[in-house]
């Protein structure tokens, strides 16, 4: 499964904390914005995960710890996507 984070919010930017948490705990809960009182459970295991996409406007608040995806997941690359992106990364 390729999982796409930032689709619907910039997920790198303001919830890094949140997203580093569901890798650990294994699993993440989505809501659809079509039919609201649907949610479903996504496994987010290194046997279900192949990939993970990053769409972002800022990724300086995730780098410093994308070591702990890649570690936990054995993952060689990401996909990175951001309109914004200017190379300047400090």
């Amino acid at each position: 499964m390729i999982l796409n984070t930032g689709a619907r919010t910039d997920t790198a930017q303001y919830y890094s904390e949140w997203l580093l948490k569901r890798f650990e705990e294994g699993f993440v809960y989505t809501r659809n914005p079509m039919f609201p009182h649907k949610v479903t459970k996504y496994e987010l295991t290194p046997e279900k995960i192949d990939a993970v996409l990053f769409c972002s406007e800022n990724y300086k608040p995730l780098l410093p710890r994308l070591h702990e995806i890649t570690d936990w997941a054995n993952l060689k690359s990401f996909a990175a996507q951001s309109s914004f992106f200017d190379g300047d990364i400090k």
